[in-house]
Parts: structure tokens; sequence; C-alpha cells
């Protein structure tokens, strides 16, 4: 199958999620990936022995398109049970923060088209078990699709993969902090964010862990300068968001805010794994200052007080 275009009219809020299912020991789990992430599912692969594999589920690496080598991960084993044994197991080959990764499964159902608000966010319990790697869990058809964090699977059984965050000269720039909401479903990338950003000494954030979150306290502060008579940028001078959210995506939230006169002010910036060239055209489109993904993390810092500064100016 190969990769689909999904979110066609953009800011609707809307994802499509390819369900798959793994064997484990006694049930069946079913689990979702986002489409804009899949490359192609195809058959199990070969694979070579990688030197020194961190993980057992880490089975090997096989050569894609134009050479490539992907490392090839059995989902069974990632989730505590045996290996995937039958014959006609699947390979989901996924792309995201600019590297490929491929997940042997036991086998693909269908593609799902839905809103984010039917997507669950997970709580504290279904976090504590999962490691932190479900994101969001959806209702179809009387099962459960719990939709998986694959930054944060990768990063576990390949720490060289796993996303790092450094300062990019390590000083303060100007005198001034500025106040910034982050929005992000992933706790890693919140934690990584809030200790890039705060121990530079510019930035204060305040973070969210959906749009529909970060929609409420713009709510609130909107409401605020309609009282006082302030700009907005009294109170807030930014806001970094993620794309994949439960409840409302960081394009419908971008939409949201740019379409209003009191917030539009706001410069926003996309920060996600899944930028390409289709997506970034659709970041532009709801209005977006910037965008770019998550490897670009050095850069960070100073792209964010840039456009800021930009935005004053």
């Amino acid at each position: 199958m190969a990769q689909t275009n999904i979110l066609l009219e953009t800011g609707t809020n809307e994802l499509e999620i390819v369900e798959f299912y793994v064997n484990l020991d006694g049930y069946e789990g079913h689990y979702g990936l986002n489409v804009a992430k899949v490359v192609e599912i195809g058959r199990r692969q070969n694979v070579t022995a990688m030197p020194d594999m961190p993980h057992p589920a880490v089975l090997g690496a096989f050569s894609h398109r134009n050479g490539r080598i992907v490392p090839l991960i059995d989902m069974a084993r990632y989730l505590g049970s045996g290996p995937i044994t039958n014959e006609d197991a699947k390979v989901i080959v996924t792309e995201f923060n600019t590297v490929c990764t491929a997940f042997l499964v036991s086998g693909v159902n269908r593609i799902y088209r839905l809103s984010w608000t039917d997507v669950e966010a997970p709580g504290n319990f279904l976090q504590n078990i999962s490691q932190s790697s479900v994101t969001g869990v959806v209702r179809l058809e009387a099962r459960v699709i719990f939709l998986l964090d694959l930054e944060a699977i990768v990063a576990e059984l390949h720490p060289a993969m796993a996303i790092r965050f450094d300062a990019a000269d390590g000083t303060t720039r100007k005198e001034r902090t500025y106040d910034i909401l982050h929005v992000d479903d992933s706790s890693s990338i919140r934690s990584l964010v809030l200790d890039l950003l705060t121990r530079e000494g510019n930035f204060r954030l305040e973070q969210r862990v959906n749009g529909q979150e970060a929609w409420d306290c713009l709510s609130q502060l909107r409401a605020r300068c309609e009282e006082t008579g302030e700009p907005i940028t009294r109170y807030l001078q930014g806001v970094i968001t993620d794309i994949e959210m439960p409840s409302m995506d960081g394009l419908a939230l971008c939409k949201l805010i740019k379409e209003d006169h009191i917030l539009r002010a706001l410069p926003v910036a996309i920060f996600s794994s899944m930028i390409n060239e289709s997506l970034s055209r659709k970041c532009a489109s709801v209005g977006a200052d910037a965008q770019f993904t998550k490897p670009d993390l050095k850069a960070l810092s100073t792209k964010l007080y840039d456009l800021i500064e930009r935005a004053r100016r």
C-alpha cells in the first residue's frame, strides 16, 4: 500500500489511521498508526542482523528503496509476547523525523478516516503500563484501537535514533523572557522542550496535551484581552504545536488562532515529526508562521526567538 494523501481539507481536524493487529499471548491486540507516517505495507522481509542490537524486538535490518537500510521491529516482542511467526505477517514501513523504520505485525485490517474528536487521550494507568507509548484510544466496531507513539518506541528500542535536544549556543540572547504555549501529547517531547527552552533563560512555557486544551487556554486569554483592551501579546508571545493530538490536532488549532482577530497576532510554529512537502503546504494554508521537523532541534530556540522578534517588529 502506498502512502495516501490525508487531510485533504486542511484544518478539518481529521486523520486517517491504518489498523493492524498483533497476536499476543492469549489475545489479539489492535493498534493504529497515522497513515501520514506509512510509506508502504508489504510482506515479511528477510533481515540481516545488526551489530549490537539493543533490544530483542529489533530483528535486524533490510534494504529498502534506493538501498536504504531499514531496521525491522517485531511488535509482539516489543509488547512483551513471543515473536510473530505467521506466514502471512505484514511489514509496515514508516517514515517520520526523516528516519525509516519497519514494524512486523500479525496482520493489517483496514484504513479508517475519523476526526481527532473521536480519539480519547490515554488515562494515567494506560500511560504507565504502556510506558507512554500509547497516545490515543479509538473505539471502533466494538473493539478498542490503541494509537502508538512511534517516536517513543523507536527511542526505547534504538537509543541512537532517539530525539535529542541541544541548545543552540547555551547562552541567553536578551534580557526579556517570552511566554510560550507549547502543545504536544507526548510527555517525553514536552519534557525535552521544557528543558531546552527554559534552561536558556529566554522562555517560560505553559504546556497543554492537545489542541482542545490549548484552545480553552487561549480562549480565556482572549476574554481577558477583551476586558482589558490589551493585546494578546501582553500575556503570550508565541505558540508551538504538534500536529497529531487527540480531541483537536495542531492544524485545526492553528486555523482557529489565525481566524480570530485577537489571537492572530500570535506567531504559531508547527513542530512535528510529519513535516514533508505536502504537509508543509497544509501548514502554510492554515496560517502557520513556521514549520519544522523534530530532528531540527538544535535550532528550535533560535527559530522561535527570531519568529517572535519578527512578529514584534
